[in-house]
């Protein structure tokens, strides 16, 4: 699981404030990745004692970051039931999902609560401009409700594409055809909040194992399959693997297929090419379906044209996750959109084919399962980037806003 301790450390010595500082963000950050505990929670968890935990929970209470509720009553248990407590879901974050058909926009919570997800289904693929219009349009039309009842720490964008984490300026989005273009900036300007981005599927991965079904991993492969290809996102020994610029993760330029089709980004063969949802959609005979859909339409199939294709792209699946169980020895592979609907009809075949390929045998015990967050996933991995600088410093990022 990721660690609740954010990475800030004590910089600059050890003062009284800077300590605070850090165990008021580690609080804090407990708080968020748990959707609340108890008092006695955190004081086993930090390792602090129970006055200095009763002092922190009253500051972010008195802040606004958190509230108390009813004690955790528990059968057998001696002794006075511990407080709740519980991230304040009005201090909150929008997060966008531009992808080939659709722009998505949600309002999260700390906590991970997705309140608000507005899906705008596209005639065409968005452009840079077109998506910022989009975004703004369906943002306006929420600013009464977000003026009325939140805070925002500000936007999270997750893209299909390279993303430089330091700036948000997108490198390459070759589904979408964005190359070498700015997003962050306009999109802030547009919005009056500040704008992050990152890659898609690394943020995917960042949500599951913070919020889904990979909470309890700390080493873990992620892939997610939708409308735009696969992308990749991988948290080793409890944190994400992000690259240098923040570019790591591309698992779905793996060879899985050197006889195969040539890929976008000039080789043959990608994982992403030989499995796509553009195949799946074509032997089913329709244009367009959304994870339940695909999940039905895969389920109660029995054209042999059907079968053959989905026990294809199962069994180049297991090839590539092989490769990535032999290379970064994983507790879980999370398979997310259309993946997921190949192992709820295939789990088995992919089992099997990924323990016959896998040389460590770390792979015969390696867990497959589908991301649990399914439509919330983008809108959960988006908002952690808003919610990083905010967690980071919580006094200061409340009494920045009061400036």
């Amino acid at each position: 699981m990721i660690s609740a301790q954010p990475t800030l450390g004590v910089r600059g010595g050890t003062s009284n404030d800077q300590l605070r500082r850090y165990n008021l963000s580690m609080v804090m950050t407990m708080l968020h990745h748990q959707s609340g505990c108890s008092r006695a929670e955190l004081t086993k968890r930090t390792g602090l004692n129970r006055s200095t935990i009763s002092a922190l929970v009253s500051e972010l209470v008195d802040l606004g970051m958190a509230y108390e509720g009813e004690p955790e009553s528990a059968i057998g248990r001696v002794g006075r039931p511990s407080p709740q407590v519980y991230p304040n879901p009005g201090l909150a974050a929008i997060a966008v999902n531009p992808d080939v058909d659709a722009i998505t926009v949600g309002l999260v919570g700390l906590g991970g609560e997705v309140i608000r997800r507005i899906r705008f289904d596209t005639a065409r693929v968005p452009s840079v401009g077109e998506t910022i219009n989009v975004v703004k349009a369906i943002v306006d039309g929420m600013r009464g409700e977000i003026d009325r009842s939140y805070r925002i720490a500000g936007v999270g964008v997750a893209v299909p594409a390279l993303v430089n984490s330091s700036d948000g300026r997108i490198l390459i989005a070759p589904h979408l055809g964005w190359r070498d273009t700015a997003l962050a900036a306009p999109l802030s300007k547009a919005l009056g909040f500040p704008v992050f981005a990152g890659n898609d599927a690394s943020l995917g991965a960042i949500a599951e194992s913070l919020f889904g079904v990979a909470q309890s991993c700390d080493d873990v492969v992620y892939l997610n399959g939708s409308a735009s290809g696969i992308g990749g996102g991988l948290i080793i020994g409890g944190a994400p693997l992000r690259g240098t610029s923040g570019y790591a993760g591309e698992l779905g330029h793996t060879l899985v297929n050197s006889a195969g089709l040539r890929c976008h980004c000039g080789r043959t063969g990608c994982l992403e090419t030989e499995v796509s949802l553009a195949r799946l959609l074509a032997v089913l005979g329709v244009t367009r379906a959304d994870q339940d859909d695909l999940d039905i339409a895969l389920g109660v199939s029995r054209d042999p044209a059907v079968l053959r294709e989905v026990h294809r792209q199962i069994d180049l699946l297991a090839e590539a996750i092989a490769n990535f169980v032999n290379m970064f020895d994983p507790e879980m592979v999370v398979l997310g959109g259309f993946l997921g609907s190949l192992l709820s009809v295939g789990r088995e075949r992919l089992a099997e084919a990924v323990r016959e390929r896998s040389i460590n045998s770390r792979g015969h015990g390696v867990a497959i399962e589908r991301a649990s967050l399914r439509s919330r996933l983008m809108m959960v991995g988006a908002a952690e980037l808003p919610f990083a600088g905010m967690l980071d410093d919580p006094a200061g990022f409340i009494r920045g806003r009061q400036v």
